[in-house]
């Protein structure tokens, strides 16, 4: 059946299709009972708006576009869920885009946004700095971009959702400590992420206060997949480097260090207690329940909706830094 067009409804009610499109885009210029009339006869052809012709119309596209660097894990889509939250209801498309933890995908997929005249970029980056040149150009030609998680370095004059990474990663490596644990072994993320060395200062932090840093128990990881926690603990064991607990970057490199260590017939929490930075659902479905400095998603997800929604709104609005709570979950893994 052939699609019903503002051409056809012009037909029907014999008025411009100027007018048809104003009534559709509910401009007060255009009557009220000319408003219903044509809404009447759209509902009664069966229109369906051509929303992008619509909204180029009124000068926004109504779609913010999305950069994740995964969507494996719970993280990205409980953000997503925030930002859903905050958009949907305002008429807002999302045009959500994976970068695969590749600063060169996170590009094309920045260029591809651009392409689909987007209202605003929301992104968790995969790389502090190799974007930046990007990053600037798009806010230079009028798209604001927000941050979330991870995030660009103080260069870039953008609006920022975070928790305080280096307190958070303080407090859980505080908390092995005082549960009687003292060769704590970290696996860090990739060093071009910035929370990644925030945690690892944290924890570097709190090894030197209680005078038992040692450099043999950090590991350095280019990846944060499980494989990558299962090679770290892999190489503690061939290193015959001592542990008690492990404290990772995120869940995935927990989880992936856990299998490894019960492939092993190692004890969790009894020989090595597990601890790691994020806290999505990952962290309740394996055994034992892994403990997890647990971030705010979803609120995440809605705050930096609202930061993108202030800067659409004025672009001169000035850039905000939301610095969020996380909160320190017990659970099997560590007790």
């Amino acid at each position: 059946m052939r699609r019903v067009t503002i051409k056809d409804l012009s037909k029907f009610l014999s008025l411009s299709t100027s007018t048809i499109s104003r009534a559709l885009l509910d401009d007060k210029n255009v009557s009220y009972e000319t408003r219903k009339r044509v809404l009447d006869a759209a509902d009664q052809l069966g229109y369906k708006p051509n929303l992008t012709a619509l909204n180029l119309k009124s000068g926004q596209s109504k779609t913010i576009g999305i950069v994740v660097p995964e969507m494996i894990t719970p993280f990205s889509a409980k953000v997503l869920e925030g930002i859903q939250n905050i958009l949907y209801p305002l008429g807002y498309r999302l045009v959500i885009t994976q970068s695969d933890e590749n600063p060169l995908i996170e590009r094309k997929n920045l260029q591809l946004l651009e392409g689909y005249n987007v209202d605003g970029i929301i992104m968790n980056l995969c790389h502090e700095t190799y974007n930046n040149d990007l990053y600037q150009q798009i806010i230079n030609q009028g798209t604001p971009l927000v941050f979330f998680d991870r995030i660009p370095d103080k260069s870039l004059d953008v609006s920022k959702v975070i928790v305080n990474d280096y307190i958070s990663s303080s407090l859980m490596v505080e908390y092995l400590i005082k549960s009687g644990r003292k060769r704590i072994a970290h696996i860090m993320g990739p060093q071009t992420i910035r929370n990644a060395v925030e945690r690892a200062n944290g924890n570097k932090r709190i090894m030197t206060k209680y005078n038992i840093s040692d450099k043999d128990l950090i590991i350095n990881t280019e990846g944060m997949t499980f494989e990558y926690g299962k090679n770290a603990v892999e190489q503690l064991l061939q290193r015959k480097v001592e542990f008690d607990s492990i404290f990772a970057f995120s869940d995935t490199l927990a989880i992936g260090a856990m299998n490894y260590l019960l492939e092993q017939n190692i004890k969790i929490p009894g020989d090595v207690a597990v601890a790691s930075f994020s806290g999505t659902e990952l962290s309740t479905i394996v055994y034992p329940q892994l403990t997890s400095v647990q971030q705010p998603l979803v609120k995440m997800g809605e705050t930096a909706a609202e930061l993108i929604l202030e800067k659409i709104k004025d672009h001169l609005t000035p850039s905000r830094t939301v610095l969020m709570d996380a909160v320190l979950v017990c659970r099997a893994s560590t007790l």
